[in-house]
């Protein structure tokens, strides 16, 4: 179709939607039409109806694109043009949108794929390390230099004579590592050591956990200590107890040979085994019934457990929970304090160490339950409740005796306090019948009265409970050949000395040496 507009031709095609403005243009026209067009010039409508020939060059790639898009392929001004249906200029490329969708689906998911990727890497990378840091800590030394250059001394040379131990069944030395000074065994050696903590082998059970004989390679016979639970609050009593006992040395004081990591399935300390049971067990528990604890052997026990005590107070370091099922006893009764997981050090700069209250009824300190405050006056009291068990034989706590007497404590005091000692005294250690004895024991009721005050003020310290002790028991002797004279009336003159529980301070000074004390009498 053709329209004239100010004598310029226009062609219009109709299948491209043309929609074009009055141009003048130029076509090649067939060569018969120019010779006709040349004979008649008013036939230029024949000639274009005639048709001409038209070319172009095709842009196949916009034109499939467009065709896509739902739209028809045509050309503006000799430019590629995209006519949409809607009659705008730009039409959506369904094949190239839902080409975008897809891609875009791949990059997110390829991006949480390689996130989670990450993720895993670091965690295995960070396990990896701490697994390495681990294997690496087992391997070394850990040891914390002591306060007391002494205790650096003693600490090393033990560490060292771990290590000089052979194995019985091999002949060689195993390779060892060390924390805090003392050797770290694995939870296989200490499962074999107890034939897999057979029931057969326990010896006690406390408040923390069981207690198991067992044989280690070398041939050492141990106690192994097997915590109940490895939750925080016994992993930090696990290390208090390992980081106390291997900066300390001495002979009344139980020795750590070493303990398992704290990283290990269990918690586990290995001791040093002690053949004769516990004081409590000679005392009160089975063994009382086959083997009686003679005056002497009891006082004995006494000395060295004050003369324990008395080292960790000088080390700064508080026990705790001293009591009778804390001292242990070899086959010649000599003494082995053990049991320090609710040990703390105690800084020479203060006063008092605040602490929720801890420790076994019978023992504690009665001013801890009213202000937590624990001082070593705290083992001061809890070593009178000891003197009274050797004295009596009675347990701490018996809630069959008359409700005044449940607790030992105050039966000890009520029946000193009213001059009735004799009532309190196991009477088979010979109190009625042997001067000496009730001499003796006369002394350690008094001392005991004074550790037993409730003001922590009136109680000794134990450098002086220790002193009274050896006085006492350097003077066995010679208070086996003084005189006899009445007992009763003897007893009467030095308790009647005590006016209150809370004013002892001249109760045992005759007991300060042994001469002193029989020129006295």
């Amino acid at each position: 179709m053709v329209r004239t507009c100010n004598n310029d031709f226009l062609y219009y095609a109709p299948q491209f939607a043309y929609l074009g403005v009055c141009s003048s243009t130029t076509v090649p026209m067939f060569k018969e039409q120019v010779q006709a067009l040349s004979t008649n010039l008013n036939t230029n409508q024949d000639v274009l109806n005639a048709g001409f020939a038209l070319q172009w060059i095709d842009n196949n790639n916009e034109c499939s694109t467009c065709s896509r898009s739902q739209g028809e392929c045509g050309y503006d001004g000799g430019l590629f043009k995209c006519f949409c249906k809607d009659g705008t200029n730009s039409c959506r490329d369904s094949g190239k949108s839902s080409s975008s969708k897809v891609a875009i689906g791949i990059g997110v998911a390829g991006g949480v794929a390689a996130l989670v990727v990450g993720i895993l890497g670091c965690l295995y990378f960070v396990r990896q390390r701490r697994k390495k840091i681990v294997e690496q800590s087992s391997g070394k030394d850990f040891f914390v230099p002591p306060v007391s250059g002494d205790a650096v001394t003693s600490t090393t040379v033990t560490s060292q004579s771990v290590s000089s131990y052979t194995s019985s069944k091999t002949g060689s030395v195993p390779p060892k590592s060390f924390y805090f000074g003392v050797q770290v065994f694995t939870y296989e050696e200490l499962e074999e050591a107890t034939k897999n903590f057979h029931p057969s082998n326990e010896l006690g059970e406390g408040g923390f956990g069981t207690v198991y004989k067992g044989e280690l390679q070398d041939g050492r016979v141990v106690a192994v200590k097997r915590h109940y639970e490895s939750n925080f609050k016994r992993v930090e009593q696990f290390m208090n107890e390992v980081q106390i006992l291997a900066r300390l040395r001495h002979k009344n004081l139980v020795t750590l040979f070493g303990c398992t990591s704290r990283h290990s399935r269990e918690l586990l300390l290995v001791y040093e085994f002690i053949s004769n049971g516990t004081v409590a067990d000679h005392l009160q528990g089975k063994r009382s019934q086959s083997n009686f604890v003679p005056w002497h052997v009891r006082l004995n026990i006494a000395v060295e457990t004050a003369e324990a005590l008395a080292y960790l107070h000088a080390s700064d370091v508080i026990h705790r929970d001293v009591k009778s099922n804390n001292i242990l006893l070899d086959d010649e009764f000599r003494v082995k304090v053990a049991d320090f997981g609710l040990s703390r050090l105690f800084p020479n700069d203060v006063t008092h160490v605040s602490t929720a209250p801890q420790g076994t009824p019978g023992y504690v300190d009665p001013e801890y339950y009213q202000v937590y405050q624990l001082t070593d006056k705290s083992d001061v009291y809890s070593f009178g409740v000891v003197l009274v068990e050797l004295i009596s034989s009675l347990q701490p706590v018996d809630i069959n005796r008359h409700r005044n007497d449940v607790n030992l404590a105050n039966m000890a005091i009520s029946k000193i306090q009213s001059q009735e000692l004799h009532e309190l005294v196991d009477p088979y250690l010979g109190f009625e019948k042997d001067y000496a004895i009730r001499r003796m024991t006369t002394g350690v009721a008094e001392l005991a009265f004074r550790c037993l005050q409730q003001q922590r003020e009136m109680r000794p310290s134990m450098d002086e409970v220790l002193e009274i002790l050896r006085g006492i028991k350097s003077d066995e002797l010679g208070a086996r050949e003084a005189e006899v004279v009445d007992v009763r009336t003897d007893e009467v003159i030095l308790l009647n000395k005590v006016p209150s529980p809370f004013s002892p301070d001249s109760v045992v000074d005759k007991w300060v040496s042994g001469s002193s004390a029989t020129d006295s009498l």
